[in-house]
């Protein structure tokens, strides 16, 4: 008995839950082995498995950590996310939204684009 595949929003959709659970183990079984990841348009901020990892095991240390999903568009096998995240930024807690536009490719994340606004700390 096979399952069948996950749709591209479904995957996107558990990484967006490893994420605000902070279980880095689920979170990049969502990725590509060689996956890259760019602040839009294309400045790459990292590539492939390990440095992924990286950028995340020190985002997961924040104790604040959120991202809400305000809205998302699928077109095929590219999902477009608008979130407001909460973190624990350096002069304190606070909010950016964030366009987050994937590329899945074989039930995983092959590349990301992330559009960040600016910070609005909490008061």
């Amino acid at each position: 008995m096979s399952s069948s595949p996950d749709t591209p929003a479904a995957v996107v959709q558990r990484q967006l839950e490893a994420y605000n659970a902070r279980d880095i183990e689920s979170f990049m079984a969502t990725w590509a082995d060689e996956a890259q990841y760019f602040s839009h348009p294309s400045t790459l901020l990292a590539q492939g498995e390990a440095a992924i990892r990286e950028r995340h095991v020190v985002r997961f240390q924040e104790p604040n950590l959120h991202g809400e999903l305000i809205k998302r568009v699928v077109l095929g096998s590219t999902v477009v996310d608008h979130e407001r995240v909460t973190r624990t930024f350096p002069e304190g807690v606070g909010h950016v939204e964030v366009i987050a536009i994937y590329e899945v490719t074989e039930e995983k994340i092959t590349k990301a684009w992330f559009i960040v606004g600016p910070k609005a700390l909490v008061p």
